[in-house]
């Protein structure tokens, strides 16, 4: 059955039990969003934020020009993106085990699960733990269903995020996906290290490619299975990912193929790829086969080199999805909290007794760099600050531009949906 129709089920399984507990404190509905919510994950994250407020606070600080940085490069990421449209997918739906035609990326549902899983959780716990260090309360936590879309939430106070400061709010906002970004490093960080171990000791060898998906109304739907290990194919060996290719690389949009697998002989006609009209496709998506070598099973046994691939693809979506989770979010547009923090930088107010800390802040992570380059960097600084505090934007004209770019980014993304993934679920359907 197709992957998403499990997700529908599932969905509606637990809509119907939402519904019956409709009455309970901990269950809500807002459209055809269900909110669980819970107080022992408040505690969890006023347990955290309590270590030291200062810490997640200057931590933060640090983490922020980062976020700008990637700000940047989401706007330029998602405009180029339309160039590209046309002649490759650039958008991906990123549910566990759906693998849609067309589309750059598959997330096995296992790992992948767990990974997303990291994305939720550790996005908004971040939002939660600052807004705990900035003093500001806590309404609700929790987990939520949006369709068939898992997600989490943190909800703090909003009269109390509106009274507080312009650099309290932005910390706020950054610390998700900013919370993203350090996990996917730590991830990166652990997955090349699972990777060396794996290629310095030489555990395994591979006798095929194993198919990890068999993409939906693709030729091999109904042909090949998961699991399935690929040995040949017209009678050329294909025991790694490069003789693989290289085979593939050789055939064309119309050929009739013989697969050899460890379950018999196939065969299918291949089409044109979804994503390049000009490269033939079979649509499976696999990997090396890989069993451990003798030398790796006597030193390490067969419980470490067993493990060990399923951690790194573990870590590898871990990576993944925090990357592209917490960068989106960066995007400016309301509700992400890109959005949110275009907008406070919009309304930002530059007052005389201000100017004197925003240096001061300067001075603290400019204070190891030569003089010259420090004075440089400060009197651009000030150059800046002069240009805001002459050119203050009132709120009635911050929320008509953030109504503008947000819309202006809603229709890019749409029609982004619309080209890259829309045409993929009509054909699972």
């Amino acid at each position: 059955m197709n992957a998403l129709y499990y997700y529908a089920i599932g969905f509606i399984i637990v809509y119907l039990i939402a519904f019956a507990l409709r009455k309970k404190p901990y269950i809500s509905f807002e459209g055809f969003v269900i909110m669980l919510k819970t107080d022992k994950l408040r505690g969890v994250i006023d347990r955290i934020a309590g270590i030291s407020h200062g810490f997640w606070k200057k931590f933060t600080n640090i983490l922020m020009p980062i976020g700008v940085f990637f700000i940047i490069i989401m706007v330029i990421s998602v405009i180029y993106s339309l160039q590209l449209m046309y002649t490759q997918p650039t958008v991906s739906l990123i549910l566990p085990g759906v693998d849609i035609p067309g589309s750059p990326l598959y997330i096995p549902f296992g790992t992948g699960l767990i990974a997303l899983a990291t994305v939720m959780i550790i996005h908004e716990g971040g939002h939660g733990v600052l807004a705990r260090a900035e003093n500001i309360s806590i309404d609700s936590v929790g987990l939520l269903l949006l369709a068939i879309i898992p997600g989490a939430f943190v909800e703090p106070n909003q009269q109390e995020v509106e009274k507080a400061n312009g650099i309290s709010k932005l910390r706020v906002y950054f610390a998700g996906s900013m919370a993203n970004i350090v996990l996917c490093v730590i991830a990166l960080v652990i997955m090349s290290g699972i990777s060396g171990f794996m290629a310095s000791e030489n555990l395994y060898t591979s006798d095929g490619m194993e198919i990890s998906s068999v993409v939906p109304s693709s030729p091999a739907e109904g042909v090949l299975k998961d699991g399935m290990i690929i040995t040949s194919i017209n009678n050329q060996t294909t025991n790694n990912y490069s003789s693989y290719i290289k085979v593939l690389n050789n055939t064309h949009i119309g050929d009739r193929i013989n697969i050899t697998t460890n379950t018999g002989h196939y065969n299918l006609t291949l089409a044109e790829s979804p994503s390049n009209s000009t490269k033939a496709y079979m649509g499976v998506r696999s990997g090396e086969h890989k069993i451990i070598t003798p030398e790796a099973q006597k030193k390490y046994g067969t419980w470490l080199p067993s493990i060990l691939p399923t951690l790194n693809e573990l870590f590898t979506y871990i990576f993944l999805l925090n990357f592209a989770v917490g960068t989106f979010n960066l995007l400016p547009m309301k509700p992400l909290d890109g959005g949110l923090i275009l907008e406070e930088i919009l309304k930002t107010r530059i007052r005389d007794d201000r100017r004197k800390e925003f240096n001061d802040t300067l001075n603290h992570y400019t204070r190891h760099l030569p003089m010259s380059i420090r004075c440089f960097i400060s009197r651009r600084f000030n150059n800046l600050l002069n240009f805001i505090a002459k050119h203050p934007i009132s709120d009635e004209k911050v929320e008509v531009i953030m109504r503008a770019i947000s819309t202006f980014f809603i229709v890019i993304l749409i029609i982004l949906i619309i080209y890259g993934t829309i045409p993929g679920i009509l054909q699972m359907l």
